[in-house]
């Protein structure tokens, strides 16, 4: 035994344990093919986008040779005008900025009010366990997946009694309706992975049923709320459906705009517009995702899909 191991010994340290076995090839069939996978699934949803793109800032000469996937010969932002402010959306031309707007005005109180409601709801289903809470909470489980398309009839007969048809109101409150179920499974599921003792011991320090939420479960439910927010103004935003029956003319949003340029009657399709409302109208998820991705991820993590 050499000098070293002795010394080691005495010293009571170990030895470092070496690895055993084959090292690991940097290269297989396996990882090619996953890799090939990954470039191709990649192409699938970056090219459309990229079509669009630069299609968006051609002229219709470029547009009408037909070369789909070459950049513009000459750069031009006069389509992105158009496309905001003097395109048709019908018989008035006032370009889709009148339906972002619109858009901001249903999502904002869409989304808080529907955050809101769902996160107190699971919060009552997982804490407060009221008799009949696991039948309500199944309820709320089937109106999530029961399509929506179903209760639109009755929903426009409801509102044309309470002089509600073409309201702003009757968007909203139509968004915080449908958005519950999924509202009320997220937040529930995630409130059933916190620990009980938690709950028990702001209760016998007397805290109440809004104390504990708002100063207790709220402040740790900053994933959850992240995920919850990327959801719910995903769907609102890109719905169409909703906007289309209940919005009128005054309150359509963007997406009902879209389709109006996008497909026009008794005109030319103006390729390069088209596109440019189209990249303008997923701007705002696509910058919502962008921005709190990490946070999403992390969300889901944290229980969004436990049961």
């Amino acid at each position: 035994m050499d000098t070293s191991a002795k010394l080691s010994q005495t010293s009571g340290e170990k030895s470092p344990v070496r690895p055993r076995g084959k090292k690991p090839r940097r290269f297989s069939v396996g990882n090619a093919g996953f890799y090939v996978f990954l470039i191709m699934a990649s192409a699938f949803f970056v090219l459309p986008f990229y079509v669009m793109l630069v299609t968006s800032f051609k002229s219709m000469d470029e547009v009408r040779l037909g070369e789909v996937f070459s950049p513009p010969q000459v750069w031009t932002i006069a389509p992105w005008i158009k496309a905001w402010a003097t395109a048709c959306t019908g018989l008035e031309c006032d370009g889709i900025s009148v339906g972002f707007w619109n858009s901001v005005r249903i999502l904002i109180p869409s989304a808080i009010c529907s955050i809101l409601v769902g996160a107190i709801t699971g919060y009552a289903l997982s804490f407060w366990r009221a008799r009949h809470a696991n039948l309500l909470f199944a309820v709320l489980l089937f109106g999530a997946f029961v399509p929506y398309q179903i209760f639109l009839y009755p929903l426009v007969r409801a509102y044309s009694l309470l002089h509600m048809n073409s309201t702003m109101f009757a968007l909203v409150f139509s968004h915080v309706l449908f958005g519950l179920p999924v509202m009320t499974l997220v937040f529930r599921n995630f409130y059933s992975s916190l620990p009980q003792e938690i709950f028990k011991a702001a209760r016998v320090d007397g805290g109440g049923f809004f104390q504990i939420f708002i100063y207790l479960i709220l402040p740790m439910s900053a994933p959850m709320l992240v995920v919850a927010s990327i959801l719910q103004v995903t769907g609102i935003w890109n719905d169409y459906v909703l906007g289309l029956v209940f919005g009128g003319l005054q309150n359509r949003p963007m997406t009902v705009q879209l389709i109006n340029i996008v497909a026009p009657s008794g005109a030319e399709i103006e390729y390069n517009v088209s596109m440019a409302a189209t990249i303008l109208t997923a701007i705002v998820p696509l910058v919502i995702y962008m921005v709190s991705g990490r946070w999403f991820v992390r969300g889901i993590a944290a229980g969004a899909v436990k049961g």
